[in-house]
């Protein structure tokens, strides 16, 4: 069977694991709670695959122990999970839903009795509705909201987390939910994008604050990074890449470690911002223990006609997923070196997501091969100076796959969704030998 590096081949203390996210496993409609954005979107005609949403997704909550079970046998260190909003408080604001406080407990007493390190995410996508019909993260209140919602969950939870980061992927939260309109809340609109980009920083600094202000250490951000490419060897195409590296994966991090928006973007957002926006780099700048990057693929960006930003993908040579993605190991390695170069110096780094959907089953022989090749940059990056400190891989579990429902599949172990069994897969078993 093809096989991934072995954990010997790591530095002594770098740490493994596995990924999921509350709404994409835990099935929505049960313990109490509340009506997400999602809910909508998906039940809109158009938006979402066979208009699937998460209502029932993998039954996590009910079949939590047999998951951390998979966990444990297949030897990660630790679980990236994620607290959904909408279950802790279901009106995003007020009552507290005690059965979602509950649920969370024991999954975090499951995960320590089988000797796994619980990594918090505290928001994967699902807003609360009623906080969707205030605006969302259009509106500035939501950063005092969410640091709400953080104390609640930092004062229950808080002393049994071993890392935890307020927001998993800024850039699909605004970007692709507003500007593309690919997820929810579906917005297409310049203005709320800018806006809804800079509350989520300002949220993600808040709630770095509230959890230092309730004892809780090794904090973190969860910023995804897609590597941009020219189309071609023009000046165009290459200002266009600089435009998409700018957007997607300098805005969040320069914002963080730098206290600054990139200028291309600012070019277009600057008009749209909210008064005294610079104020709050402040609080965006709340200081970190670690970053964690979300890594998938490359892109291949071409100029065209048109408003801002005049550009647009185009297929390239590589093998694919069957997302479409480009297999290009070579991405993840070097945005590590650029990293730690010029963003984030010695602070550790992680791998916080990396993998791919494939179609082959149980014989995912390709999954491991991607997972190989990743794993492989990554040593390679280690070997350059990069402080690298861990490599979480996506997904524990088939799941919800937010607009594209259930067809594609992201997990180490499969789920048929009629019967809800689990059936773990050669990607699994071989994670199982090299761990």
């Amino acid at each position: 069977m093809t096989s991934l590096p072995s954990r010997a081949e790591f530095p002594d203390g770098f740490l493994f694991g596995a990924a999921t996210s509350a709404y994409q496993i835990e099935g929505h409609a049960f313990g109490g709670a509340g009506s997400t954005h999602w809910d909508s979107f998906a039940a809109t005609p158009g938006n979402v695959t066979r208009a699937e949403n998460g209502a029932i997704a993998c039954d996590h909550y009910h079949r939590w122990a047999e998951d951390l079970d998979l966990m444990a046998e297949a030897g990660f260190d630790l679980y990236r999970f994620s607290t959904s909003w909408a279950r802790v408080l279901p009106e995003g604001r007020g009552a507290v839903n005690p059965e979602g406080l509950d649920f969370y407990d024991r999954l975090i007493d499951g995960m320590l009795e089988r000797g796994l390190r619980p990594a918090l995410t505290l928001y994967h996508w699902e807003l609360p509705s009623p906080l969707a019909d205030l605006g969302g993260w259009r509106n500035r209140d939501i950063a005092g909201w969410f640091g709400d919602y953080t104390q609640i969950v930092a004062r229950r939870l808080g002393d049994r987390i071993f890392s935890a980061a307020p927001i998993n992927e800024p850039w699909c939260v605004g970007w692709l939910s507003h500007f593309l309109g690919q997820h929810a809340p579906g917005l297409r609109d310049i203005r709320a994008t800018a806006r809804a980009m800079h509350h989520i920083l300002l949220a993600h600094g808040t709630a770095i604050n509230a959890m230092r202000a309730e004892g809780m250490g090794n904090l973190g951000a969860v910023c995804n990074l897609e590597y941009a490419l020219p189309a071609d060897e023009t000046p165009q195409a290459a200002q266009a890449a600089a435009l998409y590296d700018a957007y997607y994966n300098r805005f969040f991090v320069e914002a963080i470690f730098k206290g600054r928006y990139p200028a291309e973007v600012l070019e277009a957002f600057a008009p749209h911002l909210p008064e005294a926006w610079q104020d709050d780099f402040t609080t965006i700048q709340a200081p970190l223990d670690w970053l964690g990057v979300n890594y998938y693929t490359c892109k291949r960006i071409a100029p065209c006609g048109g408003p801002w930003p005049a550009h647009h993908e185009v297929p390239g040579p590589l093998p694919k997923t069957v997302m479409g993605w480009e297999i290009y190991p070579e991405g993840l390695e070097k945005f590590l070196l650029w990293l730690a170069r010029d963003i984030t110096g010695d602070l550790p780094l992680y791998v916080t997501e990396n993998g791919m959907a494939s179609e082959s089953g149980q014989r995912d022989t390709d999954r491991i091969t991607y997972f190989r090749a990743h794993l492989e940059a990554a040593l390679r990056a280690i070997k350059a100076g990069v402080p690298l400190r861990g490599y979480i891989a996506w997904s524990l579990l088939d799941n919800y796959e937010w607009a594209l429902g259930y067809g594609k599949r992201f997990g180490l172990v499969g789920v048929e969704f009629e019967t809800l069994e689990r059936q773990p897969k050669a990607s699994y078993e071989a994670w199982k030998l090299a761990l």
